[in-house]
C-alpha cells in the first residue's frame, strides 16, 4: 500500500479549525477531496510533514503553529491607503479586495484612510486540521515535471501532448 510521501498524489478530506475558538475556517465536507503533490511547495509546510507516512483509510489529527502554517503576522504588510487610492469602491472593515501585490483586508476605515493588510488571513495563528486520507498513488513523470497533480481534483490538460508548462510550473 502506497504511503504518502515525496512525489505521491494524495487526496484527503479535511476539516480546518481555529484551536482557541474550535471555529471551522476550511473545509472539504461536501465538496471533492483536496488533491496535491506532496513535497512540491504547495501545501503549508507542516500539513505535508505531518501526513508524511500516513496511508488510505488514516485519520490524522494535528495543530500547527503560525510557523508552520501561514507564518506570523507581520506587521509590516499592514498599510495606511488614501480613500482616494480606492476609486469607485467606498471601503469597509471586513472587505477584501484584490490589487497588483496580491489580496488584502481591510481592518479599519477611517475618514482620509483605510488600513489595508496584505497579511493572510490566517497569519499569526495556530491552525488544527483532521484529515482523512482517501488517496494515495506515485505520482507520474509529468506530474513531477509540472509541479502539480493532473486528473481528478488536479490539473485538467486538455491536450497533453500540446500543452507546454511554463517556467513556473504552471500550465
Amino acid at each position: 500500500m502506497t504511503k504518502i510521501g515525496k512525489n505521491t498524489v494524495a487526496r484527503v478530506h479535511y476539516t480546518g479549525t481555529l484551536p482557541d475558538s474550535g471555529e471551522i475556517f476550511d473545509s472539504s465536507k461536501d465538496r471533492d477531496p483536496l488533491t496535491f503533490l506532496v513535497g512540491h511547495g504547495k501545501m503549508i509546510p507542516g500539513f505535508e510533514r505531518e501526513l508524511m507516512g500516513a496511508k488510505v483509510g488514516d485519520k490524522v489529527e494535528f495543530t500547527l503553529s503560525a510557523e508552520d502554517a501561514y507564518g506570523p503576522h507581520n506587521p509590516d504588510a499592514v498599510q495606511k491607503v488614501p480613500i482616494t487610492m480606492f476609486g469607485g469602491i467606498t471601503p469597509e472593515v471586513g472587505m477584501t479586495l484584490m490589487s497588483d501585490l496580491g489580496p488584502f483586508r481591510i481592518t479599519e476605515v477611517g475618514t482620509e484612510e483605510a488600513t489595508a493588510d496584505f497579511n493572510h488571513a490566517l497569519a499569526g495563528k495556530s491552525l488544527t486540521f483532521n484529515v482523512e486520507v482517501v488517496e494515495v498513488r506515485p505520482a507520474d513523470e509529468s506530474e513531477i515535471l509540472h509541479g502539480h497533480a493532473h486528473g481528478p481534483g488536479g490539473v485538467m490538460h486538455d491536450e497533453p501532448e500540446q500543452k507546454q508548462c511554463n517556467d513556473d510550473g504552471c500550465c
